[in-house]
This record gives C-alpha cells, sequence and structure tokens, in this order.
C-alpha cells in the first residue's frame, strides 16, 4: 500500500472565528508585568504605573509589503513582529506588546495559518513581549496582517524625531543596504523559477543579505546600549523606508540640514560584491534600499568621544543649518542634493 504523503490541509470554516483564535494563541505566554489581562475578553488592560506609553501599528498586504514566492510564513510572521516593534525602538522606549490581526483567503488551509502563527510566537519569545489580542477575518484575495505594537518609557528618555540640533552627529547603528539587496537576489531566483520551475536556487552566497530580507531582527539593544554610555539621543527614526527619506523626516522635523557622508557609510563587504554582480552602485544601494530596520538616530556633539569606538555605532554625518539643505558628501568631496528615493507605499506604478 503506497502511503499518501500529500500535506494535510485543514479548511479553517471548520474551526469557526472563536475556535480559530483559540486554535492559534494557545501558545502565546505573558510575560511582562504591565499585562494584567491579555487574549482572553474584549479588551486587554495594562497597567505602565510612571511610564509612558508608546503606540505603533502597521499593515502588511500581500503583492504590496510581502511575495509568499519566496516569503515562508514562519519567516513572515517572525518580521511582521520585527517591523512593528522597531518603531517602538525608533522612540527610545522597550516593546512590551503586541496584538495581531490577521485576514485571510480560502486558499489559506489551517496548517498555513499555523506557520504564520509560529512565527509570531518565535519572535514575541526571542523580544519578550506578550500578545494580547487581535482579531482574523476573511479577506477576498490574499494575506492581510496588522500589528500594533506598544512600549513603555520614562518620560526624559523618549526620542522623537524633531529634536536635532544643527551640530549634532548623525549615527546608525549595524549595516544599511543588503535588506534591498537580498530582494534583487530573491526576485531573480524567482524569474528564473518562472521560466523553470525545475530549477533550484542556490543561495549559500548570498545567506547574509537574503537573511536580513526574510528574517530582519529588530534593534531592542540600542536603547540599553546607549544608557550605559550615557547618550541621550536629540532625534531617531528606524531604517524602514531607506537611509535617504529617513534623514530627510528628521531634517523636516527638526528644522535642520545634513552631510552625509559616502565614505563612512557601513556596508557589508557581501553587498559590495553582490552589487558589482548586479552592475548596481553599492552607494545607491545604502542610501536608497529599505526594510534594514537599523536605527539613525542624533546625538550631541559633546558625546562624540563617548560613541567614536563603539563597534555597534558608525557616525555617518552631521547636520546643519536648514538653510544649508540636505547632501550626500562623495569619496571625491563633491557635494550632492540628497533626495529621497526609498521606499513609497503609495506611489503609482
Amino acid at each position: 500500500m503506497i502511503e499518501d504523503k500529500t500535506p494535510q490541509k485543514t479548511s479553517i470554516s471548520q474551526l469557526g472565528e472563536f475556535g480559530l483564535i483559540d486554535h492559534l494563541t494557545q501558545h502565546f505566554q505573558i510575560t511582562q508585568s504591565s499585562t494584567l489581562k491579555g487574549i482572553g475578553d474584549d479588551a486587554a488592560i495594562l497597567d505602565f504605573k510612571d511610564k509612558k506609553v508608546v503606540v505603533s501599528t502597521d499593515l502588511l498586504i500581500e503583492g504590496v509589503h510581502f511575495d509568499l514566492a519566496y516569503m515562508p510564513l514562519k519567516h513572515l510572521g517572525y518580521k511582521a513582529i520585527v517591523v512593528n516593534l522597531s518603531d517602538i525602538c525608533a522612540m527610545n522606549a522597550k516593546p512590551t506588546q503586541i496584538t495581531v490581526s490577521v485576514a485571510v483567503s480560502n486558499r489559506f488551509p489551517l496548517e498555513a495559518l499555523e506557520e504564520l502563527f509560529e512565527g509570531i510566537t518565535l519572535a514575541a519569545n526571542h523580544y519578550k513581549v506578550d500578545v494580547i489580542g487581535g482579531d482574523t477575518t476573511s479577506s477576498q484575495k490574499g494575506l492581510i496582517i496588522s500589528i500594533t505594537a506598544i512600549g513603555a518609557a520614562d518620560e526624559n528618555e523618549i526620542a522623537y524625531r524633531d529634536g536635532a540640533q544643527s551640530t549634532d552627529l548623525l549615527v546608525v547603528t549595524g549595516d544599511i543596504g543588503s535588506a534591498y539587496m537580498g530582494l534583487q537576489v530573491l526576485e531573480r531566483e524567482k524569474q528564473v523559477f518562472l521560466v523553470n520551475p525545475n530549477s533550484q536556487p542556490d543561495l549559500d552566497q548570498y545567506a547574509y543579505l537574503v537573511e536580513r530580507q526574510l528574517r530582519p531582527e529588530a534593534r531592542t539593544d540600542v536603547k540599553t546600549l546607549l544608557h550605559a554610555l550615557e547618550i541621550k539621543p536629540t532625534s531617531m527614526i528606524d531604517i524602514s523606508d531607506g537611509l535617504s527619506s529617513e534623514i530627510m523626516h528628521l531634517c523636516k522635523k527638526s528644522k535642520v540640514g545634513c552631510n552625509l557622508y559616502e565614505d563612512k557609510l557601513p556596508i557589508d563587504p557581501q553587498l559590495i560584491s553582490v552589487c558589482e554582480e548586479f552592475n548596481i552602485d553599492s552607494t545607491t544601494v545604502a542610501i536608497n534600499g529599505g526594510e534594514d530596520y537599523e536605527l539613525l538616530f542624533t546625538i550631541s556633539i559633546n558625546d562624540f568621544e563617548k560613541i567614536k569606538a563603539n563597534p555597534n555605532f558608525t557616525i555617518i554625518g552631521h547636520m546643519t543649518q536648514e538653510s544649508e539643505g540636505i547632501h550626500l558628501i562623495t569619496r571625491a568631496n563633491t557635494k550632492i542634493e540628497l533626495r529621497a528615493r526609498g521606499w513609497n507605499a503609495l506611489e503609482e506604478e
């Protein structure tokens, strides 16, 4: 007798909405003392006592923000949490809770949602945030995920976008541009697969870039690192839409200009080699590619000595008077006006 190895597919309609919620949320655990009541009632109850509450929300839509041709559902669940926690980190706050809402079409069986929620659970456990609620509903087409992230911080710790001064230094965490090139590699392999479905992509040489795209990490460590250095950022933002776009956000809100130095950009060696393979300028990728989820912030020039040798941070420029504008200073010492060419979700095709 031949064993049937066809993966089991359970229709989510068999469970009903509340049965589905119970099934998908059974592994979530409460770890935060500020969570008085999580999933299971009409609303969650939180108690932050003397802390300020920070809230952010994001939508992820199939075909706009992700492509399931190469994005595994487990990775998608993990990434959906990361991109929201990153917004909390960008306020110099600590993420504590999230809500998860999902709309799915009938092409998704229960097992697919289990994969998605496995990634969500993994991220929640890794970052020690409580899943305290959400919603499930049907979608006419595709998968839609909405995450709301909640965090806390002392009032004097919170960093806004509008606090940069004209003499401040511009600092970034980690490296930039890698997630964008990871996406280019995946898109190329998708096109090869569409032409020849029997081809198996060899992504080993692109492992770091692909991981930066499929499974980024939120910089929840930065708040602690800066606190240890006794540095309070004067302004802060996360790099989701591209470095150039984020710099312009800081400048606009703070009413300052900026000089960004090309030779200071932190670029991974694998990015440089893959840019050569794709015949793309690595600087263009570094300043315009999005989804790195690193943090970009300004600090007082008086804090230079505290941060200059720290491997977690790179000083990439300095702020100027607003009248001086926003520029990239090239390796050849040429001054080029910086333009926002990063991701724009509402841009027409």
